[in-house]
């Protein structure tokens, strides 16, 4: 296993340390000049859209454009937020912190591409729709190797993968607080997975819709909580976080490359900004324009991480973490403790639990999503479902670095491939911006999208006139 963990390391490090950061950072960058700073222009114009009443609210059966946000954020809400946050403090340092922002900011017209794509290109089938990278690819691209290249390396990462980090973390939080035995609660998750997922998309949608706002609101509010009485250390942890972030500061991590580095993994891991993943759930929205559910999408990005994700490094920050010698999970649970008291421990188990299940949730909707699209066997889909409650045991047995590592390098080839494919499509979103924001300056209050309006858009058999 040993031998094995080393080998997933060294293709990480030479993935994320040559390829991937630069990658991310320069889309980021070109998307955001070509869009005209979708992320920020159009910030009024998101939270507009998440409030605002769709026809799906009136259909029975179709998901709705906040139950698509929902089951993507409940996938970007996980542990990543709590423990992952953790571990990057931990061998980045408080400078990682900043990497994590500046992906987040630039990682919103990633997100505005690939969601805005995934819906030009999705498709119709007896529960819905169903789309995402590996149709756009397909549709967009012409290109059917890639496009299932992309659907198992999805299935593989979030169904399997991710779902053991998820169960992984639970179990490690749960048997700090409480002793509790890791197969109980691994049981207890697979238990709970299994009546989940065997009741369709529109189950998953309804469960994410309840989860997610519920203890996302919850966590949000415990932090600023430790945040209003730690108050006076805000400038300090700011001027930490900077000074860290631009190797002016060492502290804990192994230099400013290992800072840049854990911040981008850590915070690409949370809000899959380019990854591909959120597409899935964007596809899945019935909307009148393409590029309602991109803004939607977008503003997931800033919810994850600006939110969320700061919520977890604040908290750590607050507290003498340094000292206490401790990563992931555990820190985090320290680190609210030695805040609030013992109960900040159960607090962050029972988070994590949640968080956890919605994550394996959401995962599980984005591998079944791919499978449809590579064959409509039942037998296929119903074996990937006993699969992903195996993986949601297996993971809550396994060794916590290895499934790291592991989730590291699927994501990583998942991102390569759908940045590429982004990139390759991106008119199409800006041209479908352009219209969007077109009728909305002629006083069209709810834009209508036709995949006639742009030329040479072709394979959007859902937007044809």
């Amino acid at each position: 296993m040993n031998i094995f963990n080393n080998i997933v390391l060294s293709l990480n490090n030479f993935l994320w340390s040559y390829v991937l950061i630069v990658l991310l950072l320069t889309l980021g960058i070109y998307f955001t000049f070509k869009s005209k700073f979708v992320q920020f222009r159009y910030f009024k114009e998101m939270i507009r859209l998440l409030g605002a009443p769709s026809a799906s609210d009136k259909e029975k059966g179709q998901v709705s454009s906040f139950q698509a946000f929902c089951i993507s954020t409940a996938s970007r809400v996980g542990t990543g937020n709590i423990a992952g946050i953790a571990i990057a403090i931990t061998l980045g340092g408080p400078g990682s912190v900043f990497w994590m922002w500046l992906v987040a900011l630039i990682g919103g017209a990633s997100s505005f591409v690939e969601s805005t794509l995934a819906q030009i290109y999705k498709v119709k089938d007896e529960e819905g729709f169903r789309g995402g990278p590996a149709y756009y690819i397909d549709k967009g691209l012409n290109n059917k190797f890639l496009s299932i290249a992309f659907s198992i390396l999805i299935t593989i990462s979030f169904g399997f993968v991710f779902n053991a980090i998820q169960s992984n973390t639970v179990t490690e939080a749960f048997r700090a607080a409480f002793g509790v035995d890791k197969i109980l609660i691994g049981v207890i998750l697979s238990v709970l997975t299994t009546l989940v997922i065997f009741g369709g998309v529109h189950r998953v949608a309804k469960i994410s819709e309840v989860i997610v706002p519920i203890f996302a609101v919850g966590y949000i509010l415990v932090s600023l909580f430790v945040i209003a009485i730690n108050i006076d250390k805000l400038p300090d942890i700011f001027k930490l976080i900077i000074e860290n972030a631009f190797g002016l500061k060492a502290i804990a991590g192994g230099g400013i490359g290992t800072t840049i580095i854990m911040g981008v993994k850590r915070g690409l891991f949370s809000n899959e900004a380019g990854m591909g993943s959120a597409p899935n759930a964007a596809a899945a929205a019935t909307t009148s324009h393409p590029v309602k559910q991109g803004l939607v999408q977008a503003l997931g990005v800033f919810t994850d991480t600006l939110v969320i994700c700061s919520c977890t490094a604040f908290i750590i920050l607050c507290s003498d973490y340094a000292s206490a010698n401790l990563s992931g999970i555990q820190l985090t649970q320290f680190a609210l403790s030695s805040q609030i008291g013992v109960i900040g421990n159960y607090f962050i188990a029972i988070c994590t639990f949640l968080f956890a299940f919605s994550s394996i949730v959401g995962n599980y909707y984005y591998g079944q999503s791919n499978i449809e699209f590579i064959s409509t066997s039942k037998t296929i889909l119903t074996s990937y479902r006993v699969l992903v409650v195996a993986m949601v045991i297996f993971g809550s047995l396994t060794a916590v670095d290895i499934v790291w590592n592991l989730g590291d390098l699927f994501m990583g080839f998942m991102a390569i491939i759908n940045l590429y494919a982004i990139a390759r499509l991106s008119k199409f979103a800006f041209l479908a911006l352009k219209d969007y924001t077109n009728q909305k300056k002629s006083g069209i209050k709810e834009p209508v999208f036709k995949s006639s309006s742009i030329d040479g858009l072709s394979g959007t058999e859902c937007w044809e006139d």
